[in-house]
């Protein structure tokens, strides 16, 4: 099972891409090669905060812009004579899944709600840190993400975010999922609780 983050469509595949997908093209290739049976999912995130400029820098729906890039993206990797994954789910058809894992989430006392935002408390999971071998507070140091008093910890990350004007039904207002939640829900979704290769 090989989960793969797929683009963000809302403009052009660039380089960057290409670097990646063709990457995990020959570890598919290969692995179907030595005889795996290989379940191979890479999602599209078509909801996200670059689509939304774009659409609204263009006079357009958020779909079409979605759409147009995604088709473009396609074009792309075909043209690199990539294959095509098994499975290619899409960030809006898996919102219902998403508002579950965060519901479970809060439950737990993993996340908390601020205003119709929902973050990760990062503090709150002991073993956060430790696929990269890197404490809390080395983390701390690399902060890229803009900083927010509704968040109770510095390094918390956004399972959902409020948007009243493109947001998606959910128990904490109108809103759509951050980018952490999109992965981790269809990649539970579509190949179980445990995967081999993220």
């Amino acid at each position: 099972k090989m989960y793969v983050c797929g683009p963000t469509v809302y403009d052009k595949a660039h380089l960057g891409h290409a670097r990646c997908y063709i990457t995990w093209d020959m570890v598919y290739r290969y692995l179907k090669f030595s005889g795996y049976d290989v379940k191979y999912c890479r999602n599209v995130t078509d909801v996200d905060d670059k689509i939304l400029k774009k659409a609204e820098d263009q006079k357009k729906t958020v779909e079409e812009i979605s759409s147009t890039y995604y088709e473009s993206f396609k074009a792309s990797m075909e043209k690199l004579n990539l294959l095509s994954p098994d499975i290619e789910p899409f960030a809006t058809k898996c919102i219902k899944d998403m508002i579950e894992i965060i519901e479970k989430l809060i439950e737990k006392g993993y996340a908390y709600e601020a205003d119709g935002d929902v973050y990760f408390q990062v503090n709150k999971f002991k073993d956060y840190g430790k696929l990269s071998k890197q404490p809390l507070e080395d983390l701390s140091s690399g902060i890229r993400v803009e900083l927010s008093d509704k968040k109770r910890g510095n390094l918390d990350f956004a399972l959902w975010k409020r948007d009243e004007k493109h947001g998606y039904e959910s128990p904490w207002g109108k809103g759509r999922p951050g980018w952490h939640i999109e992965c981790s829900a269809m990649s539970k979704k579509y190949l179980g609780s445990t995967i081999d290769i993220h």
